[in-house]
């Protein structure tokens, strides 16, 4: 009797991979691009969310899951962008990483009292741990990232 697999997408290059069950304790990679493979998924990009998705996309996922909430209009927020770009990438597979327009979704804005953009919301297994509110360097968002993982 052969091994049950499951088909997973690599998040990097979108490649299917079958991977056996029994296997994922050994970190499997992808077998075209060796970026992490992941049940459940954490994307290698900034994952947009909204008051319509949040539930499913940070609520409901089991990980951690950091949530950039900004705005077009923050100076501060472009300034964090292109780092959730290089967490989003270097963590992929083991952290996901969301971005939330405060603009276009003020019910979850409200929900989580953002009153400052940016603020960097830490969630693991879909319960809030942690809260940043501010610019933060990438070394100081990458230690309480290291809490999570």
């Amino acid at each position: 009797m052969k091994d049950q697999c499951t088909i997973v997408p690599c998040n990097q290059c979108g490649t299917k991979n079958r991977i056996p069950v029994a296997k994922w304790h050994d970190r499997p990679v992808c077998g075209r691009c060796r970026a992490p493979l992941v049940a459940g998924s954490s994307p290698a990009h900034p994952v947009e969310v909204t008051d319509l998705n949040f539930k499913q996309e940070v609520d409901a996922f089991q990980g951690a899951v950091l949530v950039d909430c900004w705005a077009p209009w923050c100076g501060p927020c472009r300034m964090v962008a292109p780092v959730m770009d290089q967490l989003a990438s270097e963590y992929a597979g083991r952290v996901k990483i969301a971005k939330l327009n405060t603009d276009e979704n003020p019910l979850t804005a409200s929900q989580y009292g953002i009153q400052s953009i940016p603020t960097l919301l830490f969630f693991k297994d879909g319960s809030l741990v942690n809260k940043l509110v501010g610019a933060l360097p990438k070394p100081e968002i990458e230690r309480h990232l290291g809490s999570l993982i």
